[in-house]
């Protein structure tokens, strides 16, 4: 058995990785003191389900969720990349997160 094969079957299968896991976390209507602790938990949950590229809404709005998003992406130890979202993403409301 490879080495990438013993990894993989100690995460179960495929088809059960990720599951149970939304791809995206929706922030809107939420305050900054709701979003920050949504925002540490999902990012927990969606690496602890294997996913590896999740969406965060946030809205465009006036940016503030923006920037704190962002904000705290950039210090998240299961953080690898974030962009801003492409126009079939959401543009400037979501941001697409690498973990």
């Amino acid at each position: 058995m490879t080495q990438k094969q013993q990894e993989d079957s100690k995460r179960g299968p495929k088809a059960q990785r990720g599951a149970g896991i939304n791809p995206e976390l929706d922030l809107h209507a939420l305050t900054v003191d709701q979003a920050l602790p949504a925002i540490h938990e999902y990012l927990n949950d969606a690496c602890l389900a294997g996913l590896k590229e999740v969406r965060i809404v946030h809205g465009k709005g006036t940016g503030a969720l923006r920037q704190v998003v962002r904000r705290e992406l950039k210090s998240h130890p299961l953080v690898k990349s974030f962009r801003t979202g492409s126009r079939f993403e959401g543009s400037t409301g979501a941001t697409i997160v690498e973990l």
